[in-house]
């Protein structure tokens, strides 16, 4: 391998080991749904506000509410039958950072209804 290509693999190992590119997607949320006046010293709080909640065990900053996560799984629920796969399951909580592409879920063979997509994106 060149020095280039094992540049390369060091950067992507890095960025996997410490989720960086599941942090910058999940700031990036947050400043897509708030959308504040001064966005540098927005994200600067939100990572403050981060440490702190790791720091202290504190619940994280989170932007759903009730209605965005209805309004989420209505849009993976396009024939309207009240239940959603297993694979739009994952891919919506990967999408929203409760879960890391390599992380292994387990398809437990039942349906999931708003209530359980609810229960799992709140908790």
């Amino acid at each position: 391998m060149n020095a280039s290509g094992h540049r390369e693999l060091q950067a992507k190992e890095y960025l996997e080991k410490h989720q960086i590119m599941e942090l910058l997607s999940q700031l990036t949320s947050f400043l897509l749904f708030d959308r504040p006046k001064k966005p540098r010293e927005y994200l600067i709080s939100l990572l403050e506000r981060l440490r702190i909640a790791k720091i202290t065990s504190v619940a994280y900053p989170y932007f759903m509410d009730n209605s965005n996560i209805v309004s989420m799984f209505e849009m993976m629920d396009s024939s309207g039958r009240g239940c959603i796969s297993f694979v739009q399951y994952k891919e919506a909580l990967k999408n929203l950072g409760l879960c890391t592409a390599n992380e292994i879920l387990h398809d437990d063979g039942h349906i999931i209804t708003l209530d359980k997509f609810r229960d799992e994106v709140l908790t």
